[in-house]
């Protein structure tokens, strides 16, 4: 995307496949931003393992604790990527203790580093017993130098004597105070293998794949509502787990990204669209590797699919050979951050509301009517969502906005099985009172103490912090 070329950051999930050896491999790559959490926890669902990427430099950072969180609740399994070796950082196994400590997860080196920063000279393979020599090259993989062994005096030749000695000496501590690494505890999610390395120079990531490929898992059974579904099964079952507007801004297309669970997804093929109730076919479904994509004719269980939006899906829908099923829902947090959004270009009113739709519909923010005066409110989980908004509406919609800040403290969807309790807070709280796209009955709380008097006064009243789709 243009702003991500700028701002040189990622602001939107990608979704990448490519094989390795005999494997098919596919990456969902998140935001490491805190401002789009919502999207990274909402992939989480689609994934059967995580990477998480560590700055030697920077350590554990706030989004990589909440990341961690999800994966907890899950038993999702972790390996870790210590990354930039080249450059000056901390000490290896300062590093090591604070992955124990802020992920709370057992961690357990499977490589090591020779030096970091200006004297980094290459890491030793533990896993398979291996040297490999850095040299600071994008455009080749390092020399590899096969030993026997740790105690092979080729390692002196390839390093000098004394770097030797130090990586004789930490491998020795490495063995003595972590636990061996056991491919069950890592499935489990409580063992995370550590490797270290250079991704820029792709250093390391070679290390990192090879045993990803031999310890991570194939396609894991997913729970559905109504029962768990198993890979193997025969009938196609699927969930879209992201949706993006304006993949080919030529064309104001919407891609939706389905995880197949089960079965296998073929193109042309009359589809269940579950909450529609309709049957749908898909002539053009793709996958993607960077800036290509190309169009699939058949996807099997843990592969992603792209299939071409007019606004059938919302995030979360199941697709079925026939059967109805439902993927338990993928949450949406409460936002932390409200403005309201204003047209500075009355030309082009049809494009701000195509624009605020299609942005909306990704679902990485989320769109209230006030009901007091029917002022449209975007709310956010951080501020530089707001800037993504705003500049994508001018540059992919030829859309102008500006943004009227409002104070509020919380958004909460409230119901209630007794109707006469819900109308008569409605009337008291009329004007604080909105809907979300749904229709779906929000309170806007300007106030922790306003929301706590609400929750105490109508007790016949629900109020939630989360929505499902």
């Amino acid at each position: 995307m243009e702003i991500e070329k700028q701002r040189g950051i990622s602001v939107a999930t990608s979704v990448m496949g490519f094989n390795y050896g005999d494997y098919k491999i596919n990456i969902l790559d998140t935001p490491g931003h805190q401002d789009f959490a919502e999207d990274t926890y909402r992939t989480l669902t689609a994934v059967d393992s995580v990477i998480i990427v560590v700055d030697v430099a920077k350590g554990v950072e706030q989004q990589t604790r909440k990341l961690m969180e999800v994966c907890r609740m899950r038993n999702t399994p972790v390996i870790i990527f210590v990354n930039k070796l080249d450059r000056e950082g901390r000490d290896p196994f300062d590093i090591l203790d604070e992955l124990e400590s802020e992920l709370k997860i057992a961690v357990r080196p499977l490589s090591w580093p020779i030096n970091i920063g200006a004297k980094f000279k290459g890491v030793y393979n533990i896993y398979e017993h291996s040297l490999d020599l850095f040299t600071p090259n994008k455009q080749r993989v390092s020399e590899r130098v096969e030993i026997d062994d740790v105690n092979d005096p080729r390692i002196d030749e390839a390093v000098g004597e004394d770097d030797a000695a130090k990586l004789r000496e930490d491998l020795e501590l490495i063995e003595g105070v972590y636990p061996e690494f056991e491919k069950e505890e890592y499935l489990k999610g409580k063992l995370a293998p550590v490797f270290f390395g250079s991704a820029l120079n792709t250093f390391g990531v070679k290390e990192l794949l090879d045993c990803f490929v031999e310890i991570a898992p194939s396609p894991r059974p997913v729970q559905a509502e109504e029962r768990l579904v198993k890979p193997e099964e025969d009938q196609f079952t699927g969930f879209v787990f992201k949706i993006h507007a304006n993949m080919d801004p030529n064309h104001r297309s919407c891609i939706a990204f389905v995880k197949v669970c089960s079965g296998k997804f073929e193109r042309n093929v009359y589809y269940k669209h579950v909450r529609s109730d309709k049957q749908l076919r898909f002539s053009a479904p793709t996958a993607f590797m960077a800036q290509k994509k190309d169009i699939v004719d058949e996807a099997y269980p843990g592969d992603i699919v792209g299939i071409p939006d007019t606004g059938n899906f919302k995030i979360g829908d199941t697709l079925t050979s026939g059967e109805t099923i439902h993927f338990k829902g993928l949450p949406s947090f409460s936002p932390e951050m409200f403005k309201y959004i204003e047209n500075t270009d009355p030309m082009k009113s049809k494009q701000l509301e195509k624009g605020i739709q299609q942005l909306m519909d990704e679902g990485v923010a989320q769109l209230f009517i006030n009901q007091f005066n029917g002022r449209k409110l975007i709310g956010t989980v951080g501020q530089l969502q707001f800037e993504v908004i705003q500049f994508r509406l001018l540059h992919e919609y030829g859309a102008q906005c500006r943004w009227e800040p409002i104070s509020l403290y919380k958004a909460c969807w409230i119901e209630s099985d007794d109707p006469a309790a819900l109308e008569a807070f409605k009337k008291r709280k009329h004007q604080f009172m909105a809907v979300d796209r749904e229709g779906r009955d929000v309170f806007l709380a300007d106030s922790n103490y306003v929301l706590q008097m609400a929750q105490q006064d109508f007790p016949k009243l629900r109020f939630h912090f989360t929505s499902e789709f």
